[in-house]
């Protein structure tokens, strides 16, 4: 049994204290931190619901953890609610972005137990008593100032922050914002390939290569009614033009043909 490479606060007091004596006191309920320097200096457990005191444990006091307790060797310090509430925390301050805006609240911490250092804070944009709730990786040299209940950043937005824990709310727009760029990438290739299929489209050749074709075949076709028509007879262009052209009463040949005997007599 021993004690994790780093820990979450919030992991650290849902378990019970139980000392080297086999005694309970009672599960985790508040940080002992030291703000100015990022320190984690111990937590505080409450021994029983009927007492007003509480018991303050220091951080190398804490031996190991199993899945429910947190064993420590020694007694603790006892102090009053009084005490407690004047102790400087971060835990629960509001976070200002360079505007003196509120984005959210510190709600969580994350520990590196051998020497009581924070590595970074857990920030929510909302109520941190509700589950499943989104958390961002807020890490000490981000804060510019900071004072009882405020913490001020230099940040615009808080997802300038990287996400450590997305609920189903904030993991649905991360996922439709990525879908969103992919069908916008797409739309943008298809684009260019239209832009470049209307700049050089690619019947250009095949229709000269048609026209062309076209061209010639129409000059075989003329070249073949001429030679047709030259092989033809004056004779029988001429008979052919006469039985064709009308007859006027008047004409002579009309009038030969009527002093021909008619052969039915």
């Amino acid at each position: 049994m021993s004690r994790p490479d780093q820990i979450l606060l919030s992991d650290l007091l849902r378990h019970r204290v139980r000392c080297d004596q086999g005694l309970d006191h009672g599960p985790g309920v508040m940080a002992w931190m030291h703000p100015p320097v990022h320190r984690l200096l111990g937590w505080v457990s409450r021994p029983s619901a009927l007492r007003t005191t509480r018991a303050v444990w220091r951080l190398d006091q804490w031996r190991g953890l199993s899945e429910q307790e947190a064993f420590v060797k020694g007694p603790p310090a006892e102090a009053d609610l009084a005490t407690l509430e004047r102790l400087p925390t971060l835990m629960e301050a509001d976070l200002l972005d360079r505007h003196g805006e509120r984005l959210g609240s510190i709600a969580d911490l994350a520990v590196v137990p051998a020497t009581g250092q924070i590595l970074h804070y857990l920030v929510c944009r909302s109520d941190p008593r509700l589950p499943g709730s989104s958390r961002w990786r807020l890490s000490p040299d981000r804060i510019v100032d900071q004072q009882p209940g405020q913490v001020t950043t230099a940040l615009r937005e808080l997802d300038e922050l990287p996400l450590a824990r997305a609920s189903v709310r904030q993991d649905f727009l991360r996922r439709s914002r990525h879908w969103r760029e992919q069908l916008q990438q797409m739309g943008d290739r298809a684009g260019e390939r239209l832009e470049g299929w209307l700049e050089e489209p690619p019947w250009e050749g095949s229709g000269a290569n048609f026209d062309a074709e076209l061209d010639d075949h129409d000059q075989e076709r003329s070249q073949a009614r001429w030679s047709d028509a030259s092989s033809w007879d004056e004779e029988d262009w001429g008979d052919t033009w006469a039985d064709e052209q009308p007859v006027r009463p008047d004409s002579p040949s009309s009038r030969r043909r009527d002093d021909d005997p008619d052969p039915w007599i």
